[in-house]
């Protein structure tokens, strides 16, 4: 089966690459731009492009529109434990748009990476 690929309007890909790679456990498959890179963590590649690069997602729409980092939509990450897990990430000043949310199907909390791109980092209910 194929991997999983996901594509992420970043402000600097190296800032990203840093946030990934040492927050998340993602490793660097290729960066052959400075404007884009492919992280890989598992089954997940995350393509990462400059806001204002030469390749075609940075381009505008027909109408106008620019990518641009932020959104709603986002990767989830598994963990075993929330709260040990994002105690590190809030140690190191990382930004969190939310407290830890506990519902039925588990507990969450959205981690941004540098350009605002939301990441849920999720641990399921107890079995």
């Amino acid at each position: 089966m194929a991997a999983i690929k996901v594509r992420y309007i970043v402000d600097d890909v190296d800032a990203t690459i840093v946030f990934y790679t040492q927050h998340l456990d993602f490793i660097v498959k290729t960066h052959p731009a400075p404007g884009f890179a492919v992280l890989e963590r598992g089954d997940l590649n995350l393509l990462v492009n400059a806001k204002n690069g030469p390749g075609g997602a940075a381009q505008a729409m027909p109408n106008g529109r620019k990518p641009e980092p932020g959104g709603w939509n986002r990767i989830q990450i598994e963990v075993d434990d929330l709260g040990v897990f994002v105690e590190p990430l809030r140690k190191a000043g990382l930004r969190f748009r939310n407290d830890i949310v506990t519902g039925f199907g588990g507990k969450q909390i959205l981690l941004e990476d540098p350009a605002g791109n939301p990441i849920e980092l999720f641990e399921p209910p107890s079995k």
